[in-house]
């Protein structure tokens, strides 16, 4: 059976993609993961701000010591922050396993994006994906400013690396594929759907916001399923699904959508590194029992330009469905 893909122009041994979470930030779960089946790692994400707060606190720490309490900090002290722990990590990640490593910036500014992609290539990453968490809170900013934001900094980080570049979008903009349309002009090498923002709760007891982390359940898988299908096909960039994975059943969903890898992280941390296993294990039983012979034979098959009736994408389906009464979830 042959499960290979491709994927940023990285040819994958299957379409299971560990995501970004707190597994990448040790080089031995990264070999656990591999080990049971994946076919790539992406790396926490960098943040731009972290490393520059770090930097300044540790400038003001120097400035208010004085030249005798300097004499006994170790030389190079302001060296070792920064990113030099991430590069670190990518290099010592490269060595322990065959998978691609592909790093996962967030930055703030354009100098930021494209000074951490050169660091980030030079450590020896497969391929970068561009984590762009930003919410337009702020009520100045209008739909065009926001999509143009997210396209100068895939041209930026394009321009200053060689490797292939992703990014990570949000299902928020107002005409998802005239963004994704756009990136692909500038060269934008995939698209994984969809970020998940973090968003505060209230406690009513304490009176004050409560910020979680509440990991992904199989009922979210809708929303980038829909925009997979609608989009494979018609872009140049490969499509990583995101969100929802639980089980095998998840994984069969996205790629007959249309997805060219699954990734996951929540499933990951529920059950462990191993779980990895269990769910490529699960998409060769689940292909077994549909008698496919490889991904190439389903993956898109059921996506928007290959069904017949393509109102089970379109709004014709959701008249549809209210005039046939809504049933509850299982």
């Amino acid at each position: 059976m042959d499960l290979s893909t491709t994927y940023l122009g990285l040819a994958l041994k299957n379409p299971l993609v560990a995501a970004a979470s707190p597994l990448g930030r040790d080089v031995g779960t990264i070999r656990r993961l591999e080990d049971a089946g994946a076919a790539a790692v992406v790396l926490p994400s960098l943040f731009q701000e972290e490393i520059e707060d770090e930097i300044e606190a540790m400038e003001r720490m120097l400035l208010d010591c004085d030249a005798e309490a300097q004499s006994f900090l170790p030389p190079g002290l302001t060296a070792n922050t920064g990113p030099e722990g991430y590069l670190k990590l990518i290099a010592k990640a490269r060595e322990a396993v065959d998978i691609p490593i592909i790093a996962s910036l967030n930055g703030s500014s354009l100098s930021g994006w494209t000074s951490y992609a050169e660091q980030v290539e030079q450590a020896g990453a497969s391929a970068i994906e561009l984590n762009v968490f930003f919410l337009p809170t702020d009520l100045i900013w209008s739909g065009v400013e926001i999509e143009c934001r997210h396209i100068d900094i895939m041209q930026a980080v394009k321009q200053a690396v060689s490797i292939p570049v992703s990014i990570k979008l949000s299902p928020y903009f107002s005409s998802l594929g005239h963004v994704v349309r756009g990136l692909d002009q500038v060269g934008a090498d995939g698209y994984v759907l969809f970020n998940r923002f973090y968003q505060p709760d209230i406690d009513l007891a304490d009176l004050k916001l409560v910020r979680d982390v509440r990991l992904s359940h199989r009922g979210e898988i809708r929303l980038p399923l829909l925009w997979i299908g609608a989009l494979a096909g018609k872009v140049k960039g490969s499509l990583a699904a995101s969100s929802g994975v639980q089980t095998a059943a998840e994984v069969m969903k996205y790629l007959y959508a249309g997805a060219d890898v699954v990734t996951t992280a929540s499933a990951l941390i529920r059950h462990g590194a191993g779980y990895m296993k269990t769910l490529v294990e699960g998409l060769v039983s689940e292909m077994q029992a549909l008698e496919l012979e490889s991904v190439a034979d389903f993956r898109g098959g059921l996506s928007r330009r290959k069904v017949t009736n393509r109102e089970a994408f379109d709004r014709a389906n959701y008249i549809q469905i209210i005039r046939t009464g809504v049933h509850a979830p299982e």
